[in-house]
């Protein structure tokens, strides 16, 4: 029997798990640059988009355990970037709000995604095939998240 279902080449989830990896470890340089690390650049991102949100929408939003988030947001209110309250209608949950600091980072992450693509080689993909390429894993993701 040959296993071929087993070769690496055969996987999904290896090109995913790697092209996640790479794509990562290009972010560091930049996100250094701000103090963050990749993780709290999501949490900001989630944030930028929609300010004072609960703990539970961050970790919804970015497909994380609360026991993943939390740490991450205690770093984060370390840091200045972000505050959390408890909610005034309800005490359990807790609310997350970005600070200026927080607030100001967000016009010097907006060259991030452009400087990214400019590291691209364009004659092996272009922006349009990265587009593509995120609206498939963006199904890929809904499908999966939809069956928990």
């Amino acid at each position: 029997m040959e296993y071929d279902q087993l070769k690496l080449s055969n996987q999904v989830c290896f090109p995913i798990y790697a092209a996640s990896r790479l794509i990562t470890r290009e972010y560091q340089p930049l996100l250094e640059k701000l103090g963050i690390t990749y993780p709290q650049y999501l949490v900001l991102m989630v944030l930028w988009e929609t300010d004072n949100v609960t703990v539970n929408e961050i970790t919804k939003k970015l497909i994380l355990n609360t026991n993943t988030v939390t740490p991450l947001l205690k770093r984060m209110e370390v840091l200045g970037l972000i505050s959390r309250t408890r909610s005034e209608n309800d005490e359990r949950k807790v609310m997350v709000k970005l600070t200026e600091k927080g607030k100001e980072l967000r016009m010097q992450a907006a060259e991030i995604p452009a400087q990214l693509v400019k590291k691209l080689d364009a004659d092996k993909i272009d922006l349009n095939e990265l587009i593509d390429l995120r609206e498939k894993l963006n199904r890929l993701i809904d499908s999966m998240v939809s069956k928990e």
